[in-house]
Formats: C-alpha cells, sequence, structure tokens
C-alpha cells in the first residue's frame, strides 16, 4: 500500500510538470498546467499553483509546525502568533491580521454589499453569507448533529445545539456567574446590570433589552396576531400566549407546587400560589404600605387611592374600580342569573347572594 501510494504521488507531480508553453499572452509566452490546462503569465506562480495537485507543502510554521503550499499562506498564519495586525481601517481605526478581513470590514461603512441573491435578490457583504442565505430557498441542511440527528443549514447553530447535550455553557456574566451556553444570550443578560435597552420603538418611543421584545411589542400597535389555535382557531400576539392557551384544551397542568401537590398550567400562576405557602407579598402600596402577592392586586388597590373607576357600563354609564364589579352590575340589565340553588332550584345574579341563600336550608 505505501508503495501504491508512493508511485501515485510520482505520476502526479509528473503529470503536474510545467507544460510547454503555447501561444502568447501579453506579448509574453503563456505557461499551461499539465493537470488542469490553467494558464500562467509567470513560472513562480505556476510552481506555487502545481502544490494544489502534488499536495506539496514547504512552508512551515516555526511554531506549531503546521505547513503551507504557500509562502504568503504562512505569513499570514504567522500572525495568529505574533498578533501582529498590518492592515488598519482608515475611517474607525480598527485594525486586521489579513488584508481580505480589512475589506469585508470596510463594506460595514460604505453599505456595499457585492452578492446578490438570484432569487428573492437580497444582498450581502460576504459569499459566505450569500450562501447561507441561499439554504433558506433550497431546504438544503448540511450540518447534522451526530447525537440526535437533528440537521441545520449553518454549522454556528449546529454547534449551539450540541450544547444542549455536553450542557456546555461556557459563556459567564462576570457581574452575577451565571453561564449561558450562547454569546448573545450573555449579551442580552448583561443588559440587566448596564440597563441598556438599545430597541427603541419608533411609535411611542418606548425602549426594550432585545429586538424580539420590540417586535412583539409593535403588535399592540399594528395589531397583528400571527399565532393561531388549531382547535378554536384564536389568534395571538406572542407564542408564549398561544402554549400557554393550548393548555386549555389539553387540560395540561405541568407546573405543579411541591408544598401542596396543586398543578397549574402557567408558571406564572405556581409563583404566585407559592406566596400563599411562603407568606411572601412583594407589591408594597407607596401610600399607605399595604403588601399584596400579586401586580393586579396592588393595582386594583392604587384605585382606592386615586379615586380611578376604569370599567365603565355600556348601558347606564356607571363607573367601576374592578372588572368583576362592572360584571355583577350589568346583570341588571340582563337579568342574568348564573348562580343557581340546588335544593330549591332559585337563581341569583351574585355568588354571595347565593351563599346567604343556602344558609336558609340549612337551619
Amino acid at each position: 500500500m505505501a508503495l501504491e501510494s508512493a508511485q501515485c504521488g510520482e505520476v502526479a507531480a509528473a503529470s503536474a510538470a510545467p507544460r510547454a508553453p503555447r501561444g502568447k499572452r501579453g506579448g509574453k509566452q503563456a505557461l499551461h498546467c499539465a493537470v488542469c490546462e490553467k494558464e500562467f503569465r509567470f513560472k513562480s506562480v505556476l510552481q506555487a499553483h502545481l502544490r494544489i495537485h502534488t499536495g506539496e507543502k514547504p512552508f512551515e510554521c516555526i511554531f506549531c509546525e503546521e505547513k503551507f503550499a504557500q509562502k504568503s499562506h504562512l505569513t499570514t498564519h504567522l500572525r495568529t502568533h505574533t498578533k501582529v495586525k498590518p492592515f488598519e481601517c482608515v475611517v474607525c481605526q480598527k485594525k486586521f491580521s489579513r488584508s481580505w478581513s480589512l475589506k469585508l470590514h470596510l463594506r460595514t461603512h460604505t453599505g456595499e454589499q457585492p452578492f446578490e441573491c438570484t432569487v428573492c435578490k437580497k444582498s450581502f457583504r460576504k459569499s459566505g453569507d450569500l450562501r447561507t442565505h441561499l439554504r433558506t430557498h433550497t431546504g438544503e441542511k448540511p450540518f447534522e448533529c451526530a447525537v440526535c440527528l437533528k440537521k441545520f443549514s449553518v454549522s454556528g447553530s449546529l454547534r449551539r445545539h450540541l450544547r444542549i447535550h455536553t450542557k456546555d455553557k461556557p459563556f459567564e456574566c462576570t457581574v452575577c456567574m451565571k453561564s449561558f451556553s450562547e454569546s448573545g444570550s450573555l449579551r442580552v443578560h448583561l443588559r440587566i446590570h448596564t440597563g441598556e435597552q438599545p430597541f427603541e420603538c419608533t411609535v411611542c418611543k418606548k425602549s426594550f433589552r432585545t429586538s424580539g421584545d420590540l417586535r412583539t411589542h409593535l403588535r399592540t400597535h399594528t395589531g397583528e396576531k400571527p399565532f393561531e389555535c388549531a382547535v378554536c382557531l384564536k389568534k395571538f400576539s406572542v407564542s408564549g400566549s398561544l402554549r400557554t392557551h393550548l393548555r386549555i384544551h389539553t387540560k395540561d397542568k405541568p407546573f405543579e407546587c411541591t408544598v401542596c401537590m396543586k398543578s397549574f398550567s402557567e408558571s406564572g400562576s405556581l409563583l404566585v400560589h407559592l406566596r400563599i405557602h411562603t407568606g411572601e407579598r412583594p407589591f408594597e402600596c407607596t401610600v399607605c404600605k399595604k403588601s399584596f402577592r400579586t401586580s393586579g392586586d396592588l393595582r386594583r388597590h392604587l384605585r382606592t387611592h386615586t379615586g380611578e373607576k376604569p370599567y365603565e357600563c355600556t348601558v347606564c354609564k356607571k363607573k367601576f374600580t374592578q372588572s368583576g364589579g362592572l360584571k355583577m352590575h350589568l346583570r341588571t340589565h340582563t337579568e342574568e342569573k348564573p348562580y343557581k340553588c340546588t335544593v330549591c332550584k332559585k337563581s341569583f345574579s351574585e355568588s354571595g347572594n347565593l351563599r346567604r341563600h343556602l344558609r336558609t336550608h340549612t337551619r
């Protein structure tokens, strides 16, 4: 096998030898590669090209012993060890170790996007970005997870996905030491500490920590509800609201209280419920210092100080501080009596009236 390999190498080297000149180019004899017929003006360039076919790598790094076919490639590689960055941006003074890295960077200043998608005409700064984008049209997913076989269109997405299996969280917050599997997640998290909210709503000027939060908020202005329940066709502006809603149909209650084993369909409901056991009341009235378990309870309480009555009857214009008060009042107009006595079948408009009535049967 070793002999065969050596013979193959000799054959490749022999066939790749410079072919005799055929014709002229720019007043000089043109040189041709005997393997691929590519044409060159200079013998030195042809010799460098031939190494593609022979696999020869005569230029070795003195630091890590990696080998290269061309001296220029070695020169560029050496900068990873020396940290030399000779290419400087004339606009922002940022430095780069490679000339093409500077060339790409300059497009952030010029806005140049020379690579255009032939399908949707979208343009990109880098050929690699265009290649990745084209997969959104072709559906190609060349990167496969070796653990669960899930496929991805971008290598970076596969790398991030693999951390689900490895539990690797290499990005740590220097403030609170919380770790993240993605650098982007850490960046967003850091805004909790810095208070930075770089995404501003152009309608109401409200700011947000993430672009996703801004997108969700914008739907309060546009009225867009892109998430539809497949069961009852109800629509939602937030995917999380749809997930929560679906549990009404599935009766799923995945959040269980470890104290009394009561289950809830929403994590927020469990959080509020746990305060019954802990006695925690984190929402305090700034007027009378009374504390409440939920922010909603505090909001309702504040109306006793402000006198605000935001719920108005559409029939008689009477106003109420709570939605429940309006709901009960409306029954005086509709004459609805949803609370029925199981003993004598008498009906009532309020649950409290039914409770009082039931005592007449127990005496």
